[in-house]
């Protein structure tokens, strides 16, 4: 059964001042190292789940992982510690990237996005209740998957690529990254290394006991995204139970180019069906070149649900997808 843990282990605490002193001590600690952004998933984790970590390095003292800056190809470089709040409101984001702005500006509730950051809303844990409360489930390390059970609350599961675990990513930032085709820039003493948003993100299959390809001793720093999408047509929704504070139940992010009314290209991802975001490549192959209209995002909206295999308590979620990518189709609701 679950185990519950009221009491924060202790840890010793390190606040850098610096990228280079944050990770040196990534690298002198590795696995015994935890690291706190804006803090929000890291305190859960510590309270409710038996793990501990014999030390803990807070990022809020390093300048150098915050803010949003033009970059030389006329995208943008976003610290990993920049707040939600920060880049919904940032000028730069709102006025070419506004899909990031909006998906920053439905996380949570405005406390969270005032304390919570980009980095760490890309990076945190599935939520699985099972999880989060101490079960011994397959991503804890044990040998089974309690929401994948006969007797199972799974309504917020995943309908697809489910591999032994059905727990989904619970980002809403994610999606919007992918759909610009941003990198992430993770720093570890062994230098620098840029990996694409759609790559940051891993299932189950790869490995079952993470979500991103981080490692120990390595740090995000930066999220780039290029100038290639900018100004594009752009769309964000998430469907949550709550208007604040609940993780999504479906989301989607698209970036569409338009001209004469025709699809030129596009990025499409929906978020929250998976273990990682999922960017819908056989979608964005199918409407190149086709009209934007209702045929073209019914289509989509088909195409985008296949393969999909529900649990017993989530196969609302496919029509969920199927509408939400017809809506970013065609842009909007309709009635």
């Amino acid at each position: 059964m679950a185990i519950v843990h009221d009491v924060m282990p202790v840890f010793e605490l390190f606040q850098p001042t610096t990228v280079e002193d944050t990770v040196a001590l990534l690298d002198q600690y590795d696995k015994d190292a935890w690291v706190l952004a804006g803090g929000l998933d890291t305190f859960d984790w510590f309270k409710d789940r038996n793990k501990r970590r014999q030390v803990v390095v807070d990022l809020s003292g390093v300048q150098g992982l915050r803010g949003v800056k033009k970059a030389a190809d006329g995208g943008l470089e976003i610290g990993a510690a920049t707040t939600l709040t920060d880049l919904a409101n940032h000028a730069l984001v709102k006025e070419s990237y506004a899909l990031l702005s909006q998906a920053a500006a439905l996380v949570a509730s405005p406390q969270i996005r005032n304390q919570g950051t980009l980095g760490g809303n890309v990076s945190q844990d599935t939520r699985c209740w099972y999880y989060r409360s101490g079960w011994t489930c397959y991503r804890a390390g044990g040998n089974i998957c309690y929401a994948d059970t006969p007797s199972a609350i799974n309504r917020e599961h995943a309908i697809f690529d489910a591999n032994r675990c059905v727990a989904v990513n619970p980002s809403d930032t994610a999606p919007a990254l992918i759909a610009l085709d941003a990198q992430m820039v993770i720093r570890s003493s062994g230098g620098e290394r840029v990996v694409n948003a759609e790559n940051y993100f891993i299932g189950p299959s790869t490995d079952i006991m993470r979500m991103t390809v981080l490692r120990p001793g390595e740090l995000l720093t930066a999220i780039r995204v290029p100038a290639t999408w900018a100004n594009a047509e752009f769309y964000f929704e998430k469907v949550r139970e709550r208007l604040v504070w609940d993780f999504p139940l479906v989301n989607v992010a698209s970036a569409l180019k338009v001209s004469g009314g025709m699809i030129q290209g596009s990025r499409i991802v929906v978020n929250a069906v998976a273990a990682h975001p999922m960017r819908l490549t056989t979608v964005e192959n199918a409407i190149a070149g086709k009209p934007r209209n209702e045929e073209t995002a019914s289509m989509a909206g088909d195409l985008a649900v296949q393969g999909a295999r529900p649990l017993a308590h989530n196969g609302y979620k496919i029509p969920l997808v199927r509408n939400l990518v017809k809506r970013a189709i065609r842009g909007g609701p309709r009635a």
